[in-house]
């Protein structure tokens, strides 16, 4: 029996017709026998980008709607005759309309309906594949969905509803592909947080968008508003994500971090349906400038910047507010061509003067700079602020739902005027409050700062709160989107503890990272061990003891082994204690320093093996390792405490008050034979001295290097 397999988390446009034609399938031939089964998945076979798999009697194997269709197209050829080649020609032709952007489906769309001017079916008289890829597309893309819904083609509309209402199998189609995504929206509650917030209009798709500005790399701020735009778009409502880089500043951007975002969303599992960039519309954002600079809305100002914040800040109108039209749009001109004259000039909205919103005050909406674009080149000399631009391509791009942080807030009636001032299609708006943490910067300009000045080592080190800093401290992805996605989208702003993220990520490794043994070289005891065998011997040990999964490794034995300092320090004479993974042991003898001045340091002991003793009844417990019968491993145990001393830096605090002057700390040790094999983001234990990740591998020598993962509980406030 065939069957067909679909990743329901992927773009239902891609999927949907492929499902429906094998439903038709069905209906047209009772003997047509196709299991249809659902993967909660992107892709099922990321290697070949497929999100289909259709198995068929003799195993042969199709994996996309495009063969799936023409596949049935040839199987039933009867009744089609000379117009087969025109449904394979529209079934083509569907693929112009799966983009999830209205610009580029409006074209195709225009096409179609002006093709349906009275006609019932795509191709002839019946229904026909060429009406099952096309409907089907236009039913699983939420953006082609919400036209036809509103009307906008009354064409295309009145086909699709005739389609839908003469073939009832459609329906139950369509409700089994949804259902799956229904499944995830009741579990939409993460652990408590609340994600019913009410948005508007859902009903006539979900396009939310995340817009990173490509001149540093992404910090855990900006993965919440990723993580919480990919949850709304992809998990709750089935809808599009697109990823668009707000690419409006020359000056401060760079290909490198643009480059490191995109590796750091799908490092987090962000799959964007479409990734633009604002720079795509630099003409139509500078036609949109033009006609606000006609309608009188805009004007051209030379103010100097310390004058126009005074101005601003005081409810003072500008000189330049009320001249011509025509001189601003001269103004313009002598902006776009970035001359001497030009590059004294900025456009501003003409909003109010002393609005009570200080935002709608004549914000700068136009900046003339020279500087080459990394994507443009030199095409332009002007470039749109953010808040400009934002409103617009949202509206251009299909953006149903902007969800952004709560330090947008006053600038919302600002993007609402931007949009009715130019007659745009308005974007529904939902505030999310930011991630804050305790002694914590995440100002892109600040963090640029440390990292240029060398404060840091860069935008990875592990004292930094980037995407990339905390991954190579230790954080899982797993971890981290369960804690993300825990706050939800509350409005309420509270500073988060650094203690709660760690011990959620505790939740993740603990399970599967191998227990290993390190003792510090500073001072550490050699003690003879009475009782052990004369030649050193290993044994298998169990990497975990909880998770035999992770195999075994190799402990070694002999009658001298290594302990900590700190552990010798707390041993009393004739004291028994266990050493883990031996047994007890009797304390027999503790030699002390001579030096007067350090009475209480261990230099030597001697110690009975007592392997009938009962292990739990010791109150020492303590970790060894031999000096024989492997090859001890150096390796350099890093630690880290945070950048600033206080929890929360206030407006006017000058940062350079608060820096931590020691953030970091170093010990060397040595390790068991087995971390040898260790490799580079490697994560494990070593028992009682907490969790590592392996940023650089030992290598014969040159000593393993292993960065300290907080848990929750340590002193240094993390």
């Amino acid at each position: 029996m065939a069957s067909l397999t679909i990743a329901s988390k992927a773009n239902q446009a891609e999927t949907l017709p492929a499902l429906l034609v094998t439903e038709y399938a069905k209906q047209s031939d009772p003997n047509v026998k196709i299991n249809t089964g659902f993967k909660d998945v992107d892709q099922l076979s990321p290697e070949k980008n497929s999100s289909l798999e259709l198995i068929s009697t003799d195993e042969s194997t199709l994996g996309n709607s495009r063969d799936i269709l023409l596949n049935f197209l040839e199987n039933f050829k009867s009744g089609q005759g000379e117009s087969q080649g025109l449904v394979r020609e529209w079934i083509d032709r569907a693929a112009a309309l799966v983009p999830t952007d209205f610009k580029s489906v409006e074209g195709p769309l225009l096409e179609l309906d002006a093709h349906l001017t009275l006609r019932s079916y795509v191709v002839g008289y019946t229904l026909t594949p060429a009406d099952i890829a096309v409907w089907g597309v236009l039913r699983g893309n939420k953006i082609a969905y919400a036209a036809i819904k509103k009307g906008a083609m009354l064409n295309v509309t009145r086909w699709f509803k005739f389609i839908e209402e003469t073939n009832s199998w459609i329906a139950p189609a369509v409700q089994s592909l949804n259902a799956h995504a229904q499944e995830r929206k009741v579990a939409k509650s993460k652990e408590g947080a609340n994600y019913d917030i009410a948005l508007p209009e859902t009903d006539k798709g979900v396009v939310t968008r995340f817009p990173p500005e490509p001149s540093g790399y992404l910090h855990i701020g900006h993965a919440k508003a990723a993580l919480l735009n990919d949850y709304f778009a992809h998990e709750m409502y089935q809808g599009t994500l697109i990823c668009r880089f707000d690419d409006t500043n020359p000056s401060k951007e760079r290909e490198e971090f643009q480059d490191a975002i995109v590796e750091d969303l799908a490092l987090m599992g962000i799959k964007p349906d479409k990734t633009s960039y604002t720079s795509d519309y630099f003409q139509e954002l500078y036609e949109q400038c033009v006609k606000l600079l006609k309608s009188g809305k805009a004007y051209s100002d030379d103010t100097e910047r310390e004058t126009m914040q005074h101005e601003r800040m005081h409810g003072i109108a500008s000189k330049r507010r009320d001249v011509t039209i025509e001189e601003n749009l001269a103004r313009f001109e002598e902006m776009k061509k970035g001359s001497e004259e030009g590059v004294r000039w900025c456009v501003r909205a003409k909003m109010s003067v002393d609005n009570l919103n200080k935002a709608m005050r004549d914000p700068v909406i136009y900046r003339c700079n020279p500087q080459a674009h990394h994507r443009t080149g030199e095409k332009w000399k002007i470039y749109p602020t953010y808040d400009f631009a934002c409103p617009i391509v949202d509206s251009m791009e299909g953006i149903t739902h902007a969800l952004r942080t709560i330090e947008y807030r006053d600038r919302n009636p600002q993007y609402n005027w931007m949009l009715d001032a130019l007659e745009l299609r308005r974007v529904h708006i939902w505030d999310f409050a930011r991630m804050n943490f305790i002694r914590t910067l995440l100002s892109k300009r600040k963090l640029t700062k440390f990292v240029e000045s060398g404060f840091v080592w860069g935008w990875d080190d592990p004292r930094f709160p980037t995407i990339r800093g905390i991954r190579r401290r230790g954080m899982t992805i797993d971890a981290l989107r369960e804690f993300i996605l825990k706050q939800g989208p509350s409005r309420n702003i509270v500073n988060l503890d650094w203690t709660l993220f760690w011990a959620t990520n505790k939740k993740y490794i603990d399970p599967v990272a191998p227990r290993h043994t390190a003792v510090a070289k500073e001072n550490m005891v050699t003690a003879t061990v009475k009782g052990a065998r004369e030649a050193p011997y290993t044994e298998d040990k169990p990497k975990h003891g909880k998770n035999p999964e992770l195999g075994n490794k190799k402990v070694a034995y002999s009658s001298e082994i290594l302990i900590d300092q700190a552990d010798a320090q707390a041993f009393a004479q004739d004291e028994e204690i266990t050493l883990m993974s031996w047994g007890n042991a009797i304390v027999r003898s503790i030699t002390h320093s001579l030096n007067p001045l350090n009475r209480s340091l261990v230099t030597g002991l001697e110690l009975e093996l007592h392997l009938q003793g009962d292990v739990k009844k010791t109150k020492q417990k303590i970790t060894w390792l031999a000096t024989a019968g492997q090859e001890l491993i150096p390796v350099e145990l890093v630690d880290f405490d945070h950048l600033i001393t206080k929890d929360k830096l206030e407006e006017d605090d000058n940062v350079d008050d608060f820096l931590n002057p020691k953030t970091l700390f170093r010990t060397e040790a040595l390790a068991d034979g087995n971390v040898a094999d260790l490799k580079e983001d490697d994560i494990i234990q070593f028992e009682r001295k907490g969790y590592f990740r392996v940023d650089r591998a030992f290598k014969h020598g040159e000593k393993a290097v292993m960065f300290c993962i907080p848990t929750g509980k340590e002193g240094k406030g993390k």
